[in-house]
């Protein structure tokens, strides 16, 4: 009776912590906060003064005394202060400064994560005000929120493109078989448009303008005859003047194909490593896209073409990972099963 009391008081949360955006699941609401995992500080003494959707505002448009910054990078922290503070705005903002009891925490983590950036990102949780805090690889959390059944002894192929990190696991019977995480995701994608543009035109434009194109133009596989383009402006690394150019998609896709082919190339590694029976069933079942990444577009047709096996992409791929790691909040048994 005293846990049912608690719990009323507790509002556990399940956070996806991601180096772009920050998911936090709120049991019994759903997924109550969706902002980027950005911090705007004061040079001089270090305090935050905004956080998430406010601070991406600035990025790269602050003047001296200010730094707006991404406390994670390539799925683990950066900047444990930054990303505790982050953590907390986050918590107090769901919570509305009504919750009497420090939350439990789950939170989703790339796989591989070293115990060094475990105890990072648990220090981080605990300085936010968290009573209990559990971690769970995103691609196993991934696979719950998809509705995968990986509680039955057969394969389930999961790829888990985020913002910093790929993630990519076969899953059985509540246990990872085989997994495997590259530095490579949305983020590397916008570096490489920014460098090839750079190269290509002699034009400097910044992350959120390379972002803006990779949302717009950004595809992995050429669908039809259609060549979209869209006008971007950025400065002239000769003039030093500020420029209006024209980028066409066959330009993206060539920009962005060397991080495409870094993923593909991992999920055929994942493949060579599966044990056959398990294989088997993905022949079956296929392999599921979710993240971000999983939204770009011909990713699909792609890997299609180089597998020969079935894709499908998860219904809500940006939320997979945090309504997984939700779905434990209610079945402990399974929380302790699938945390590390």
């Amino acid at each position: 009776m005293f846990q049912k009391i608690l719990g009323w008081f507790s509002n556990d949360l399940a956070v996806d912590l991601g180096t772009a955006n920050t998911l936090v699941f709120v049991k019994d609401r759903g997924v109550v906060c969706n902002e980027p995992s950005v911090v705007a500080i004061l040079r001089d003494t270090g305090k935050v003064i905004a956080v998430g959707a406010e601070a991406q505002r600035m990025l790269g448009k602050t003047p001296a005394n200010i730094i707006a910054m991404r406390p994670l990078k390539d799925g683990v922290i950066a900047d444990f202060d930054k990303t505790g503070e982050m953590l907390k705005y986050f918590i107090r903002k769901v919570h509305n400064r009504k919750s009497f009891i420090s939350p439990r925490i789950v939170i989703g983590v790339p796989s591989g994560i070293t115990q060094v950036e475990q105890r990072a990102v648990k220090d981080a949780a605990q300085v936010s005000g968290a009573r209990e805090i559990y971690l769970i690889e995103e691609p196993m959390a991934a696979a719950l929120g998809v509705g995968l059944p990986i509680g039955e002894p057969s394969g389930n192929m999961i790829v888990d493109i985020g913002g910093g990190t790929t993630d990519v696991a076969v899953i059985s019977l509540h246990g990872v078989v085989y997994s495997k995480a590259v530095k490579i995701g949305g983020d590397k994608m916008d570096e490489a448009i920014v460098s090839y543009i750079k190269s290509k035109t002699k034009v400097l434009i910044g992350d959120r303008t390379a972002e803006y194109i990779k949302r717009y133009l950004g595809s992995a596989y050429k669908i039809g005859k259609a060549d979209k383009s869209v006008e971007v402006k950025g400065r002239d690394l000769v003039s030093g003047i500020p420029k209006t150019i024209t980028i066409f998609e066959d330009e993206i896709r060539e920009a962005i194909s060397e991080p495409v082919t870094v993923i593909i190339n991992t999920i055929k590694l994942a493949l060579e490593n599966t044990p056959p029976e398990l294989a088997a069933d993905i022949v079956d079942r296929g392999i599921v896209l979710a993240g971000g990444g999983a939204l770009l577009r011909g990713l699909d047709l792609l890997l299609k073409s180089e597998t020969d096996l079935p894709v499908i992409i998860a219904d809500d791929p940006l939320g997979a990972v945090v309504n997984g790691v939700g779905k434990v909040l209610d079945e402990l048994d399974i929380l302790r099963r699938v945390s590390i």
